[in-house]
């Protein structure tokens, strides 16, 4: 017998919505670990829910005839934007319809793994396969490419509504991306290593965009895989409740993208970096010649 067969997401939902409220415990420790959730959710959505709508905007004009990767991290910010609006909706507690933003958010959870992976792919084919890719790198192609995605977690979520077995199909379904995400890294730093002809920039951009979706999928998705696949996790109150906001984290690590997508901004990242480095020398250096210059004395 499938020890997952009796667990769904509506269970651990339930379990995790009726965790978070805090007016229903008497148990201090707990409650003050609701009330730090609590606090830190809202804190998320006003920080991210204005800055992602900025994202989106800035995003959107750099997308070019000759440039469609712009246009993945837009549908992932359109699906980081649906789970804030969900977290909005499950922290009024609309409790008349919270399994169905659940859903919603839910989908737009899946939605954004998938789009993490078009990006990596995206960057790992302009560099391993540029002359092929060249060729194919429409916007026409990327719309169609971004309806099959949103297509797959719209219709798993249907499905999910008729499945005994959605929890640890969701767990397998956040798990696949890891050795995708590992492999486009490897190989586009592989190829990037042969790639004479670019432009060292761009090379920091690539990797740092690869680096980054693999560091968001990794501190933020995976502990909701392990959760989903080790079914009886959910009675573990703390890890539920760390795994459901490292999910909320994510919409708010994604803002980052727009540093390795706009020109530039690397190397003024980069040169900010080492003026403080220098500044902090300068510092070391000056504070050592006054002791040397007291010790003289």
């Amino acid at each position: 017998m499938n020890p997952h067969s009796n667990i769904t997401l509506n269970d651990s939902y339930d379990y995790y919505y009726n965790s978070c409220d805090y007016n229903s415990t008497d148990d201090y420790e707990i409650g003050s670990s609701v009330d730090f959730f609590y606090v830190l959710t809202w804190i998320i959505i006003s920080v991210g829910f204005p800055l992602t709508l900025m994202a989106i905007y800035a995003v959107f004009s750099l997308v070019r005839k000759d440039h469609v990767a712009p246009i993945y991290v837009i549908n992932l910010l359109i699906s980081d934007l649906m789970q804030f609006c969900c977290m909005i909706a499950d922290m009024v507690q609309y409790l008349q319809a919270y399994k169905i933003f659940f859903y919603i958010h839910l989908t737009g959870l899946m939605a954004s793994v998938c789009f993490m992976v078009c990006i990596a792919l995206e960057r790992y084919l302009v560099i391993a396969w540029p002359l092929w890719y060249r060729h194919r790198r429409t916007i026409k192609i990327s719309v169609v490419v971004c309806f099959v995605v949103w297509a797959i977690p719209v219709t798993y979520t249907f499905l999910g509504l008729f499945w005994n077995d959605e929890l640890f199909l969701f767990g397998i379904f956040l798990l696949l991306p890891f050795p995708l995400l590992i492999f486009f890294l490897g190989a586009t730093i592989k190829a990037l290593s042969a790639a004479i002809s670019v432009p060292s920039e761009e090379k920091l951009r690539i990797v740092g965009l690869l680096v980054l979706v693999l560091l968001i999928y990794t501190l933020l998705f995976l502990p909701s895989a392990i959760l989903a696949l080790a079914g009886n996790s959910h009675n573990n109150f703390v890890f539920i409740n760390v795994s459901f906001l490292l999910v909320k984290l994510s919409p708010l690590a994604d803002l980052f993208m727009y540093v390795f997508l706009r020109k530039g901004a690397v190397n003024k990242l980069l040169a900010s970096v080492c003026c403080c480095r220098t500044d902090h020398s300068d510092i070391s250096r000056s504070t050592m010649n006054d002791k040397n210059t007291v010790s003289s004395l």
